[in-house]
């Protein structure tokens, strides 16, 4: 039967609940057993997919179309089991179902309320997500004190009542603090935080202590008298060079063991050999370059977070210590290009809306021009079409109808038909909502043999995420063809440009599609890879010269 693991948080926000989840599980994966995770988010939108980046990070999509929390990558970048929409859910969606089975009559006439109606939606929902793993491992959103979250933590605190004391496990993730002019550590936060979690009913098993260094003996003690948890079962999270080292440092302190008694389990020991290799490519790099990512969320990190692990993951798989320099792309616009000089490749992030596009046309200008090894993903590569064809081509005033409705030259625009990956022909016009109407999801792209972008997949046909809405134009692309632009990917039914390259560029490619989601630190990504060889090639040669995958 299926366990359950809810990991809670307290004192603030942003503590890194999502990782330390995700590297549990990696270290229950490790162990042979089955693993899944569940995000549940507080907030009233039904998916994060009208967020603002600056807001909440970036829309996570997973491969079956699903506008998600950034913590889903977090879980697919630590564990195997591809993830899925149902692997987050939002008070909104609980509501929005809710309300839709009191409309058709479900209720039989009953007065629809928080208890039980909302908590056994909650709960119904975590238990469809456990079906057919060992182990489901669930993330509450919010923290604990927080009038949004209480629906999701009543609905745990029941389930442990109905499945039993070894089917459930609570995890309390909690901030202690060093107060610096004081030299001391405090622990009153943590023991605030676990007595407003007892004070509805939960008492936490194990507690996650985010802490600068590590807990000394005598703090862990305090803490546990405090809090009612063994000893053993306050765990130390200090601040780490690489959330890739987490797991190793909560296999150190014994947490899969404590995990795995109270949940009375008896599994093979713990095969961290892979992610000790990651661990090590992490710790000795031999090489070193800066890649400029050109964005217009840069002031907020977690707006570029799979792109930011993907880069990593290319580092470790070419031993390359990558500083990224998240550049504004109105910094662009005012300043000029000057900020892009010193780094040995360019990579220019998706978005949406017209700030900062000029910004990133220029960008794309300098690498096409300057031999740069550049890389575009999503409107990445819309800008690299759109500046080809205003310099190379002449097409004056050429752009997206997304930027503006009248060019004269509208070299992308936006895609009204596709065909799902299920075979079914959906459309789109520009009054169509905004919410869930994208071309989501995963979906096969083929590559053109010979192509750059096909020696580096080394396959034909590739799968990969997407999330946009607006295409290359095909009744203006054979001019850009003519004038060097090379098609080296289109969707299987061939109307679709998925990707591009650039004839006499030692490394220029753009894919519509968004490869960071499929990024992981054990198997990293070709297209990431061979963009990180090619700027170390960049940078040993002053350009380079090689016009296929580098060695």
């Amino acid at each position: 039967m299926t366990r359950y693991i809810f990991v809670t948080g307290g004192v603030v926000s942003s503590l890194g609940k999502g990782i330390a989840a995700a590297s549990l599980a990696t270290l229950l994966e490790s162990r042979g057993l089955s693993v899944s995770l569940l995000k549940f988010d507080p907030y009233i939108n039904v998916d994060p997919g009208t967020m603002s980046p600056l807001q909440h990070g970036e829309v996570y999509v997973t491969e079956d179309g699903g506008e998600t929390d950034l913590d889903l990558g977090h879980y697919e970048r630590f564990v195997r089991t591809t993830m899925s929409r149902a692997n987050n859910c939002t008070t909104g969606r609980i509501y929005a179902d809710v309300i839709a089975k009191e409309r058709r009559g479900d209720y039989l006439g009953a007065t629809i309320q928080v208890i039980p109606h909302i908590t056994d939606e909650i709960k119904n929902w975590i238990i469809e997500r456990g079906k057919g793993f060992d182990v489901l491992l669930v993330e509450i959103g919010g923290t604990v004190g927080d009038i949004e979250s209480l629906p999701f933590l009543e609905a745990i605190r029941q389930l442990r009542m109905e499945v039993g004391v070894h089917r459930t496990l609570f995890i309390h993730l909690t901030l202690v603090p060093y107060i610096t002019t004081a030299g001391e550590v405090k622990t009153k936060p943590t023991q605030h935080s676990v007595k407003e979690l007892r004070s509805i009913g939960i008492q936490p098993d194990v507690l996650i202590c985010r802490c600068q260094n590590t807990l000394q003996d005598s703090e862990r003690r305090k803490i546990a008298l405090f809090t009612n948890v063994e000893e053993r079962a306050v765990i130390a999270s200090p601040d780490m060079n690489s959330i890739y080292e987490i797991p190793m440092v909560l296999k150190d302190q014994g947490l899969d063991e404590i995990v795995l008694e109270k949940l009375d389990m008896k599994v093979k020991d713990a095969d961290l050999k892979e992610w000790k290799d990651v661990v090590a490519a992490v710790q000795h790099p031999k090489h070193h370059i800066q890649i400029a990512l050109v964005g217009k969320y840069v002031n907020f990190a977690d707006a570029y977070k799979s792109l930011t692990e993907s880069l990593i993951h290319a580092g470790i798989h070419t031993q390359t210590k990558i500083k990224i320099d998240y550049v504004d792309a109105e910094e662009i616009e005012k300043k000029g290009i000057d900020r892009l000089k010193s780094s040995q490749a360019i990579l220019v992030a998706g978005g949406f809306g017209v700030r900062g596009v000029e910004g990133k046309i220029l960008a794309a200008r300098f690498a096409r021009e300057n031999k740069i090894p550049y890389l575009g993903i999503c409107l990445g590569l819309q800008i690299a079409v759109i500046e080809f064809a205003r310099h190379k081509v002449m097409m004056e005033g050429a752009n997206s109808t997304e930027f503006n409705p009248k060019t004269p030259y509208p070299v992308i625009a936006l895609v009204t038909e596709w065909m799902t990956a299920q075979g079914t022909r959906e459309t789109r016009n520009e009054f169509s909502e905004k919410g869930g109407t994208m071309r989501l999801g995963g979906q096969k792209c083929q590559l053109v043999a010979g192509s750059l972008a096909h020696q580096i997949y080394g396959q034909s046909v590739i799968l990969e995420r997407h999330r946009h809405r607006y295409e290359v134009n095909e009744r203006l692309l054979p001019e850009l063809v003519k004038n060097g632009l090379k098609i080296s990917g289109r969707s299987m039914d061939g109307s679709l440009v998925e990707m591009i390259e650039l004839e006499n560029h030692p490394w220029f490619v753009a894919c519509q599609f968004h490869p960071e989601f499929t990024s992981t630190p054990r198997d990293g990504h070709p297209l990431f890879t061979n963009f990180v060889k090619a700027a170390l090639q960049h940078q040993k040669e002053g350009a380079s010269l090689c016009q296929q995958p580098c060695p």
